[in-house]
């Protein structure tokens, strides 16, 4: 049998690598202490949670869901960014609904690429950014996130021939993995550099709220108010603790919003309704549950990297998101992949290696934030004892 050609690429997963790791672990009677996967335990509002449960019995709710029936979430969706970003929106031609944000972040190259252009992404950045490429039979040129640049691209070393056949550039910040947090005044270079060169500014947002000093991240839309070039995703999953509803939205200009709906028109419909009046029940209701999962992931943070640092492994304490992503040490620096098979192995800890998130992020190690801190802290200790045995 016979498969295209762009599946080539997708062959390998660093989460479904890491779920079959896991699998093993758990087979050999290891039990297993989840660190791979950016998926929070902390549960969805109640009111959020009652909201979709008072849609269950209503027949009206069980039949397809097009466009026009999204109006009400379209809504909440644009005043919820106004009100945030003071940035206006008009919901019914800038606004469109996504079953989370990574369906719009693949999608919408096929909207955007003919096979042989290039887009511009961040490595290391999310898969499903590079996946939605190859999907497209896209190529893809990978922007070099460095410490020392405080994990930010550097725009001006994209090659004059690259950008000639280019037509879109993914950014996202907070960064996962990295967890970088952007300036404004960056997001407005991107802005600028974009509109130079004719390409679509792409930002994938599901981190907005999960920052530890108490500021807001920049929305791209707040350097590019009239949505000449820039289109936002934005994840329920994060903030709202929803990541199992899969709900989120693209927020921008008014054509690239367009040209979403189309291949989505092609491709699904949208979710249950009952998700969507679940979903503005977040967007309207009481925001106190965002900012206690900000304080839970700070502490677990603290935790988390106060044990790193007592086991003899200093790493940087993020600003922002669920994650911490650490430097390895010296002996596993160019097997990433290596240290996390065995450390899955020979203790239960599962992590991500950095280098399933693109060359760039070969020497470093993604540990989710998502038990409690004692759960943490154990995990920390069976590190400790893998690296000594190394």
């Amino acid at each position: 049998m016979q498969f295209a050609k762009r599946l080539e690429p997708l062959r390998s997963n660093v989460f479904a690598d890491m779920d079959r790791a896991k699998a093993r672990a758990r087979a050999a009677g290891q039990d297993v202490i989840d660190l791979s996967l950016g998926s929070s335990d902390q549960p969805a509002a109640k009111h959020v949670l009652a909201a979709i449960s008072e849609s269950l019995p209503n027949p009206l709710t069980h039949q397809y869901l097009l466009f026009q029936g999204t109006k009400d979430f379209r809504e909440a969706a644009a005043n919820w960014y106004a009100k945030k970003y003071g940035v206006p929106v008009d919901p019914e031609t800038e606004v469109c609904p996504l079953i989370g944000s990574q369906e719009g972040t693949a999608h919408l190259p096929l909207a955007l690429l003919n096979p042989g252009d290039f887009a511009l992404l961040l490595d290391p950045g999310y898969p499903s950014h590079a996946g939605g490429v190859y999907l497209a039979s896209g190529q893809i040129y990978p922007m070099p996130l460095r410490a020392e640049n405080g994990f930010l691209p550097v725009f001006a070393d994209v090659p004059l021939p690259v950008l000639a056949q280019a037509r879109m550039m993914v950014l996202s910040y907070p960064h996962n993995p990295t967890t970088a947090v952007a300036p404004l005044s960056f997001f407005q270079e991107a802005v600028a550099f974009c509109q130079k060169h004719n390409l679509v500014l792409v930002h994938d947002f599901p981190y907005a709220d999960l920052v530890f000093d108490g500021t807001a991240p920049p929305s791209i839309l707040q350097a590019d108010p009239a949505k000449s070039v820039s289109i936002e995703f934005f994840s329920l999953s994060k903030s709202y603790n929803m990541g199992g509803f899969r709900i989120g939205y693209a927020i921008g200009n008014a054509e690239l919003i367009q040209a979403l709906r189309q291949v989505k028109a092609a491709v699904d419909f949208n979710q249950y309704r009952g998700i969507l009046n679940g979903a503005i029940a977040a967007l309207t209701g009481p925001q106190e549950g965002v900012r206690a999962t900000v304080e839970t992931f700070r502490q677990r943070r603290d935790a988390f990297v106060g044990a790193l640092n007592r086991i003899g492994w200093p790493v940087p304490v993020p600003a922002a998101t669920m994650y911490v992503w650490a430097k390895l040490p010296e002996f596993w620096q160019n097997n990433s992949a290596g240290f996390c098979a065995g450390l899955v192995e020979y203790t239960g800890v599962a992590a991500s290696a950095g280098a399933g998130f693109g060359k760039a992020g070969e020497g470093y190690v993604r540990f989710a934030l998502v038990h409690e801190p004692t759960i943490l802290e154990a995990a920390v200790g069976r590190i400790g004892n893998f690296l000594e045995r190394a």
